[in-house]
């Protein structure tokens, strides 16, 4: 488990919700985590690029079925970051007495 580590870079809510779904596979496509947390094109670029110059998000284009697809995966870094943020995020919660489930 990694150390708790408020991250701001991580913290914005758009940028943990990026996190999040990528932490749950190795790559996910752009029009993926752009429905699954309801934003628009230029917004979760933005938020891409702010993450990948941290080291946290890599991106990877490709084409497949014959269109340039985008794909989204958190790098090493990224993942240690946010399961230090998530940590982190949790220790604050347990201090503010709200109950953590697992």
């Amino acid at each position: 488990m990694s150390a708790p580590v408020f991250d701001s870079v991580i913290h914005a809510p758009g940028r943990l919700q990026i996190c999040a779904m990528l932490s749950a596979a190795d790559e996910v496509e752009f029009s993926v985590v752009r429905d699954g947390i309801g934003v628009s094109d230029s917004v979760l670029s933005k938020h891409v690029r702010q993450l990948e110059e941290a080291s946290y998000v890599k991106v990877r284009k490709a084409a497949f079925a014959g269109r340039q697809r985008t794909w989204l995966g958190l790098t090493a870094n990224g993942k240690a970051a946010f399961a230090g943020h998530v940590a982190e995020l949790t220790r604050l919660a347990g201090l503010a007495g709200v109950p953590i489930s697992a």
